[in-house]
């Protein structure tokens, strides 16, 4: 067996492990041996931030989520950071007087907004929320319910994606499945690595300050608590609803997101070293997705280069694989040939996204900020 031979069986061997088997590992070990949540009604005092830029299409719809929770209000604390918005951001929140608190900033970024919110937090725990998801009613008494398990530092709540009509939502909702699966199984078995951005808690005692520069606080805060021993969950009855984006709009939120996943190890390189109690799970979750697209552009360029039947057929295997996720689009979505497309699609996105990630070792972390936009969708009561 030649070089290049063996070069496109271990970066093959390693895409199968990182993409398919590894999943299943992790589904087995959450059945097998988890570690339940010692969950029990508790309604400890909260501070529910929320760093808004420019976000007046969604505020008030999400201020009213919030006054509609299931907790009682006396225990709640409500602060809007407006990061130096240009639309009606700020009148709007002002419009809620005597229940929410503003703090109007000029413009330093989500981190040194959440910063600001933070230090002007009473609560006992912190809630950090975005703008445009809404927060299901029993879903803060939920999320609360962890924290009487005093191992729990941080809760995550579950991310629901409204069905999209178009192919490009349901692409981006099959990955999410794939996601959150994957999640739900870390949670059971110890700890995930980051929260969901969009809505999570974390004791008012764990959260530190963020650097201004940070892509990932719902990664940054979480793993401060992680290395403090405490654990980082996912309350799958926690829920808050979002809705669909575009492709292009995905595709550049997830530039940001893998990029942050670069700029954590820097932050945290004991990641990748034994004090990382779950070093087996990061290696084969969040660090081997990284190296994914460079196993994948190994296997194909080995293989071409080995020539004889190899060649052929991983010409042939390729051709077909990326043909599939071009003509992805063109699929309508009741065809039973889009459960074959679609994940190939998505595969393929998630690698350029890792790809165009890397850049973040040589360009400053800010190129990477963009609002995300979204169309407008009803969400469940």
């Amino acid at each position: 067996m030649t070089i290049l031979q063996i070069l496109f069986w271990i970066s093959l061997l390693y895409a199968f492990y990182i993409v398919a088997l590894y999943p299943l590992l992790l589904a087995g070990m959450a059945r097998l041996k988890p570690r339940p949540v010692l969950r029990a009604s508790c309604t400890p005092s909260v501070s529910i931030i929320i760093a808004v830029h420019n976000g007046a299409l969604f505020l008030r719809e999400k201020l009213e989520s919030i006054f509609a929770l299931d907790y009682p209000r006396e225990r709640m604390e409500i602060i809007v950071v407006n990061d130096g918005s240009t639309d009606s951001t700020s009148s709007i929140a002002a419009s809620f007087a005597g229940r929410v608190k503003l703090i109007n900033s000029p413009k330093v970024g989500k981190p040194g907004a959440l910063n600001q919110g933070i230090a002007a937090a009473n609560g006992e725990i912190l809630v950090l929320t975005d703008v445009r998801q809404r927060l299901a009613p029993d879903s803060l008494r939920l999320l609360m319910e962890n924290f009487a398990d005093p191992r729990v530092g941080a809760a995550s709540a579950e991310l629901q994606i409204q069905p999209g009509s178009s192919t490009e939502e349901q692409v981006i909702g099959s990955y999410w499945y794939y996601e959150r699966w994957i999640r739900l199984n870390l949670s059971a078995v110890d700890s995930i690595f980051g929260a969901t951005g969009s809505y999570y808690a974390i004791r008012r005692e764990l959260a530190v300050h963020i650097p201004p520069d940070m892509l990932v606080d719902d990664m940054y805060l979480p793993l401060d608590a992680f290395f403090k021993s405490y654990r980082l969950v996912v309350d799958r009855r926690a829920r808050m609803y979002d809705y669909p984006t575009s492709m292009s709009i995905e595709f550049s939120r997830k530039v940001r997101t893998l990029a942050g996943n670069y700029q954590i190890l820097r932050c945290y390189p004991e990641l990748l070293g034994p004090n990382n109690r779950l070093l087996f799970h990061y290696v084969s979750y969040k660090f081997g997705r990284l190296m994914l697209p460079f196993a994948f552009l190994i296997c194909g360029i080995s293989s071409l280069c080995a020539g004889g039947t190899l060649a052929v057929s991983s010409a042939i295997v390729q051709i077909v694989f990326y043909t599939a996720a071009a003509v992805d689009p063109k699929i309508r979505s009741k065809n039973v040939l889009k459960r074959f497309t679609a994940p190939i699609r998505g595969m393929i996105v998630m690698m350029l996204a890792t790809l165009c990630a890397a850049s973040i070792w040589f360009v400053p972390p800010e190129r990477f900020w963009k609002a995300t936009r979204v169309r407008r969708r009803d969400v469940p009561a």
